[in-house]
């Protein structure tokens, strides 16, 4: 057998009941969170452009857009999956490597599963599948040193979801496996220097494919079954020798992966923690900080601080904002918080914030890059003009090496982004149908997720 036969052999064979009562519960509590960062994104420039595409070129019949209406599964999975990656609140995954936000697959499985009517059980199976997936190629298989994109072993974790979801044959599923990995090698240069638009939608455009190419791949289509081990093929160019023994991996990785509190990018979450509890405490004016030292571990510093992945200080967008760690601790020190508000234009490239980033530097601590990813350290250290100097370290985050989120603190953050789109009896009821979905069937929730309206149009 290839590798891609063996990965499909182990998607077709999972089982509801391989799920710990754990795993069940984790799927649970982030398809929640991922739904809540997806209806509070109904209004963003990137989701709205592929909506009103959709809207003209298809319009036809098949699985449920977030906010009503309806589009051929593949085009649903790209803009219901930019809906839940635009605010980059959903969940993370940290391997040494590389980290991904896994569930970034809810919106093709979804898609998948309300088309073939599957059962509740069989979506949280399918989304199992993915997850484990790829978090294990992200800590076997990490590409982003070698300039590639996390969406890169999506392509694997979504082709492997949606043939559980499609109930593929064996035969099918691995040349779905097998043209996906081929087709989507994505480049990093998405989440470098001036950044764009397409760092919330990549993976939505990747996931997309990988539907259309799973449809395909059930009529019979053939790929590169060697796409992993083969000449030429992931080991030999992109992701290097490696090993997974697909035939005793289980479905428990879901239970490691971390939610955010802050709406930015998941190596920030520590230091914007540090920044808010030096506020809560000392609450120094802006006029009065003279600097702001922030220390981090290298990966923080490479992605966010102004390292490898360029310059931090030039922040004029939201895409730009929430990959600035700059920006976010002089949001969260002006602010008190860091939310969606914060990334509203206006906001963005308003005076204060502008001033208090440029005075803010980020540098990697030896020790804080050692401890990681078991940990995610930070130090925010305020020098006021006066000559004081107020410092804040933190050590530990919800979820990676503390208690992890709960079903109540979820459920909040669920709540503050369907406001102004759903009412509170409305969004309740798609999250009882997401606390009791073993009980219901897929479509059953995305009915409920049609009610979605716009904020502005509230």
């Amino acid at each position: 057998m290839t590798e891609a036969e063996r990965l499909a052999a182990f998607a077709l064979h999972a089982s509801y009941d391989d799920l710990s009562h754990e795993a069940r519960e984790s799927l649970k509590l982030r398809i929640l969170d991922a739904l809540g960062c997806a209806i509070g994104a109904t209004d963003g420039v990137p989701p709205q452009l592929i909506r009103h595409q959709l809207m003209e070129f298809d319009g036809g019949r098949g699985s449920s857009l977030i906010g009503g209406g309806t589009a051929a599964p593949d085009r649903v999975a790209f803009y219901n999956g930019a809906l839940i990656r635009y605010l980059d609140f959903n969940d993370s995954y940290l391997a040494k490597g590389e980290s991904c936000h896994p569930s970034d697959n809810l919106a093709p499985v979804l898609a998948v599963c309300e088309y073939e009517d599957a059962s509740g059980r069989d979506l949280l199976t399918a989304l199992a599948v993915a997850y484990q997936v790829q978090c294990r190629l992200s800590d076997e298989a990490p590409v982003r040193a070698r300039g590639f994109d996390h969406t890169t072993q999506g392509a694997y974790a979504v082709a492997a979801g949606i043939s559980r979801g499609l109930l593929l044959t064996p035969s099918a599923a691995a040349n779905a496996l097998a043209m996906s990995g081929a087709a989507f090698n994505a480049l990093r240069v998405t989440r470098t220097g001036l950044l764009s638009h397409w760092k919330g939608v990549a993976y939505a455009n990747m996931a997309s494919g990988c539907v259309g190419i799973a449809f395909l791949a059930r009529r019979g289509m053939t790929g590169p079954l060697e796409v992993f081990e083969g000449n030429k093929g992931f080991m030999q160019t992109i992701g290097g020798p490696f090993a997974i023994d697909w035939a005793h991996e289980n479905l428990e990785r879901v239970t490691r992966t971390i939610m955010k509190r802050h709406n930015a990018e998941v190596h920030a979450q520590t230091a914007i923690d540090a920044a808010l509890e030096l506020k809560r405490r000392w609450n120094p004016p802006a006029a009065e900080i003279a600097r702001i030292d922030v220390e981090v571990f290298e990966v923080a510093h490479a992605i966010i601080g102004g390292g490898e992945e360029g310059d931090k200080t030039i922040v004029q967008t939201k895409e730009s904002a929430d990959h600035s760690l700059p920006y976010l601790i002089a949001a969260a020190m002006l602010d008190g918080e860091v939310l969606p508000p914060q990334f509203a234009l206006d906001r963005v490239q308003s005076s204060d914030i502008q001033q208090l980033l440029r005075r803010i530097s980020v540098h990697a601590s030896p020790e804080y890059s050692s401890r990681f990813p078991a940990e995610m350290l930070a130090r925010v250290e305020v020098r006021l003009v006066d000559g004081r100097t107020l410092s804040q370290e933190v050590q530990t985050y919800p979820g990676l090496n503390g208690p992890p989120m709960s079903w109540p603190d979820v459920l909040r953050k669920f709540e503050h982004l369907c406001d102004g789109r759903l009412t509170t009896e409305a969004a309740r009821s798609i999250a009882d149908a997401v606390r009791h979905l073993e009980s219901v069937r897929t479509r059953e929730l995305t009915s409920l997720l049609a009610g979605v309206h716009h904020a502005t149009a509230a």
